[in-house]
């Protein structure tokens, strides 16, 4: 009698969940894949991150359809690991189970005022304008002069880009309809973006920074004394610091250089060794208080923004967003490494709390390194994450699942979560928003009732 083919649960049907799944096809050939995924709809990220002005980017939604659920993967959305099914219940139906959740939480600022009205981490402004289903019901006030975003990287990149676009170019997208709306109406004429360390260390990718300046009728400015490299930005830079930080300060050094525009209606700031301090206001945001860095080295040679005490500024502001770091969650009855916030692990197989592999236990993206690099980045992660899984199945180190088969699982999820969402019902979803559009690449359902309803409608 042939051996069962092995079982392997994806949870999590973002980019990294998805690379992994596409890498453990190729390298393992027969082998049966679920992504379980929390949402009614799969690509994470890709759908509910990515700026929709990018859409160049968001067709990698088709390569992943391709390479995943196209070849037989199983998709089993509005399915919430450690609520509807648990750790036990997947290792007793699974050969093994891939942690692909990412990390869903911003970092606070710990700061006075912080929880303002109008203060927001920039995820939930990201989540909103793209749709997310449990963050379509917030409220952003856009009828203020002023935003200061918080952060140097991409996110904050993002939605600095967001803010600016005019509605005519945001209509051509996938931005969710309850979005578009408000930002058509918006007063914004001014982003401040503020960076805690100096223009060397800028967290943008290039490109992202290149599309900052290419924006029509918006004059971004840069003060030349910030683009001044200190003594030690300048010997990082040349003896430790990467091609994109070097392309960085050239393309800053360049906006710095270019004549202001004050025909523009919109200007965005970006501002360097900059840190906020306190967020003022009565009852809602009205200024923030900054305060001037300088860059250090601390003992073991990294650089640190050390705080001018006696140089301070106030930006009168209605709207704040931090993008200043993202952290993972812990799963129920999975290890997770509080200090870092990441399942522990090596090269993808979890540990123990005792340092032990875990058999069959491995992690793929931002739960598994932390929160860095790009989507690109996740695919590298992925390769060496089935690397050490199919290395497993073929030592035999692994187990096979006490319920093999699927109907054992599907019996399981008929009795606990009824409506969860099929690759059908997601092709339901996705054919109705495709529909809808007419000179958009989709409009996007935004509620769980209405993604469900449509998923049900498949039958």
């Amino acid at each position: 009698m042939a051996e069962p083919r092995p079982r392997v649960a994806i949870v999590g049907a973002g980019p990294a969940g998805a690379f992994a799944a596409a890498g453990l096809l190729r390298a393992a050939g027969d082998v049966e894949i679920d992504l379980l995924e929390r949402l009614p709809t799969p690509w994470g990220l890709l759908r509910g991150g990515v700026a929709p002005d990018h859409q160049e980017i968001k067709r990698l939604e088709d390569t992943f359809d391709r390479q995943t659920l196209a070849r037989g993967c199983r998709f089993l959305g509005h399915v919430d690991v450690g609520v509807d099914v648990t750790h036990a219940d997947l290792m007793r139906h699974y050969t093994a189970v891939i942690y692909a959740t990412g990390a869903q939480t911003d970092k606070a600022l710990g700061i006075p005022g912080e929880d303002l009205p109008g203060s927001w981490a920039a995820t939930e402004f990201v989540a909103w304008y793209n749709g997310h289903p449990d963050y379509r019901h917030l409220d952003f006030d856009l009828s203020v002069g002023r935003a200061v975003v918080i952060g140097n990287g991409n996110v904050a990149a993002d939605v600095t880009r967001v803010l600016m676009l005019p509605p005519g170019e945001l209509e051509r997208t996938d931005v969710a309809d309850h979005a578009l709306d408000v930002l058509r109406d918006s007063r914004i004429e001014e982003v401040v973006v503020l960076g805690r360390r100096g223009p060397a260390q800028a967290a943008f990718t290039s490109a992202e920074l290149r599309d900052l300046g290419r924006m029509d009728a918006v004059d971004l400015r840069v003060d030349r004394s910030e683009v001044e490299l200190d003594p030690i930005s300048r010997e990082w830079l040349a003896e430790e610091g990467t091609f994109t930080a070097r392309c960085n300060v050239e393309l800053l050094r360049d906006f710095a250089a270019q004549p202001p525009n004050p025909g523009a209606p919109r200007r965005i700031r970006l501002r360097f060794l900059r840190s906020p301090v306190a967020i003022r206001g009565s009852g809602r945001i009205e200024a923030i208080e900054i305060q001037r860095n300088e860059i250090a080295r601390r003992d073991d040679g990294t650089l640190r923004a050390r705080p001018v005490e006696e140089d301070t500024e106030t930006i009168e502001c209605g709207l704040v967003l931090r993008s200043v770091g993202y952290r993972a969650v812990p799963l129920p009855d999975v290890p997770f490494d509080e200090r870092y916030s990441v399942l522990p692990n090596e090269a993808g197989r979890v540990l123990g709390t005792d340092g032990g592999v875990l058999p069959g236990v491995y992690t793929v993206g931002w739960i598994k390194r932390g929160p860095t690099g790009i989507l690109g980045t996740n695919k590298r992660d992925a390769e060496e994450t089935v690397t050490a899984l199919v290395d497993d199945l073929r030592s035999g180190a692994l187990a096979p699942p006490a319920r093999s088969g699927r109907e054992a699982l599907d019996a399981l999820l008929s009795e606990r979560k009824p409506d969860h969402v099929t690759v059908e019902g997601w092709r339901a979803i996705d054919a109705h928003e495709r529909a809808r559009a007419e000179h958009r690449p989709r409009v996007k359902l935004t509620s769980r009732d209405e993604l469900l309803a449509r998923a049900r409608s498949e039958g």
